[in-house]
């Protein structure tokens, strides 16, 4: 299921192909997989994250055959940046959650099912990496389906809440709905192709959780509470306290994020 074209296009389900972007990063890992969706018969393709403004890798995506539509997870400019002109090479729409990304289209909706490509493709809303989050459940593809994450949940490691933009009350509600889709196979924006999203789903939680007791050890630690006036940098230190410098300002996203979850839930973990 990983075999690689000369265009760098490689299989990662029954239903879905993907090309690494060339923006490897301390946030983008590897890069950003840009996914083409479509029936083994189909006559065209549905694109999703057609990822940074690299004319090479819109080419060697558009050269697999007509685009249809090409649909967007979240904001961040890693997944939109080529968008527009990904839809001017392709002549396809795009749809995204949030109006400002779609172009020739009207935004998605939770709930909402598309046919495209010969394939039935779920939209599911998942708040909390982003406020406009999407993942989208393809029910046919393989034994239990699969679901293209974005960066809701990552091949390794794990995602960053965007906070304000994103909460951690919205990423628990997004995992809860994720883990109800059972063994589906996870196709994450970064990262590899991963087994059974219950399971994934459960460890992400288990790890948000974790987080949440070393955030009220390290309040305790510091006779602190989680007033507006915490101390986001202070938490930081003591709770990553070995954090690349590269990703401390997401650590401290994280953080205030956690922070803010207590406030509201100041007994409750879940």
């Amino acid at each position: 299921m990983n075999s690689e074209t000369s265009a760098g296009i490689v299989r990662s389900s029954e239903l879905t192909r993907f090309r690494l972007a060339p923006n490897p990063g301390p946030m983008s890992l590897a890069g950003t997989n840009s996914y083409l969706i479509g029936a083994p018969a189909a006559a065209a393709s549905v694109a999703v994250d057609p990822g940074p403004l690299d004319e090479p890798h819109l080419k060697a995506l558009a050269g697999e055959g007509r685009i249809e539509l090409i649909l967007i997870t979240h904001r961040h400019a890693d997944h939109t940046a080529a968008a527009a002109r990904f839809s001017e090479l392709t002549g396809a729409p795009v749809r995204a959650a949030d109006p400002a990304h779609c172009h020739g289209a009207l935004p998605l909706q939770d709930g909402e099912t598309l046919h495209a490509a010969g394939v039935e493709i779920r939209v599911l809303a998942t708040p909390g990496h982003t406020s406009d989050s999407l993942c989208f459940h393809l029910p046919q593809d393989g034994p239990h389906g699969s679901v293209l994450t974005g960066d809701t949940i990552l091949g390794s490691g794990t995602t960053v809440l965007d906070y304000p933009d994103g909460t951690l009350r919205d990423y628990l509600d997004s995992l809860d709905k994720l883990e109800r889709l059972g063994p589906a196979t996870v196709l994450p924006a970064h990262g590899p192709v991963l087994p059974a999203l219950d399971a994934v789903a459960r460890a992400y939680r288990d790890h948000r959780q974790g987080r949440l007791k070393q955030v009220r050890a390290a309040l305790a630690a510091l006779g602190a509470d989680v007033g507006a006036d915490a101390d986001v940098r202070a938490v930081t230190d003591a709770v990553y306290a070995d954090v690349d410098p590269s990703v401390r300002r997401a650590a401290e996203l994280s953080v205030a994020a956690q922070l803010d979850y207590l406030r509201i839930h100041p007994t409750n973990s879940q």
